[in-house]
């Protein structure tokens, strides 16, 4: 399977992946700055069709936030999504961050799908994150150790 990564999405696309793994519809403004305020996205690219994204946000400095780890349903497991979060771990360090940070949500699969990749749970709680959603588990990837 030959995909392209590549470090951008049209806001259609964005709308797109998102409805497709029923995280719901997006305003389309929205969806526009949330690409635009992205420190960086990363995307993959099946066959010339948008098929994952990361996207992550951060002031470029000492740790960033992935916001979401999307992948198509067809293309889940095998392989994508950890290429995907890696690429953004390189992109972060060449930034100069530390680590990421990861809000994992509450479902057992995204959680398992983090600690594979070696993230742990975080050892500074962003309370505002937390205050925003108790259940969301927050992670986080050191890069030191890799």
């Amino acid at each position: 399977m030959d995909i392209i990564f590549k470090n951008e999405i049209s806001v259609d696309d964005f709308i797109f992946l998102r409805k497709t793994v029923g995280w719901g519809e997006m305003d389309f403004n929205l969806a526009s700055r949330a690409i635009d305020n992205a420190l960086f996205i990363v995307t993959a690219i099946y066959d010339g069709k948008i098929i994952g994204l990361t996207r992550v946000s951060g002031d470029g400095g000492y740790t960033v936030l992935i916001q979401d780890v999307i992948v198509l349903p067809d293309f889940q497991n095998k392989g994508i999504g950890k290429k995907l979060f890696h690429l953004c771990a390189e992109k972060a360090k060449l930034c100069g961050a530390d680590k990421f940070y990861i809000c994992a949500g509450s479902a057992e699969e995204t959680i398992a799908f983090y600690t594979t990749l070696g993230c742990e749970e975080a050892k500074e709680i962003n309370q505002e994150l937390y205050d925003g959603d108790p259940r969301d588990m927050q992670l986080e990837y050191t890069f030191a150790y890799r």
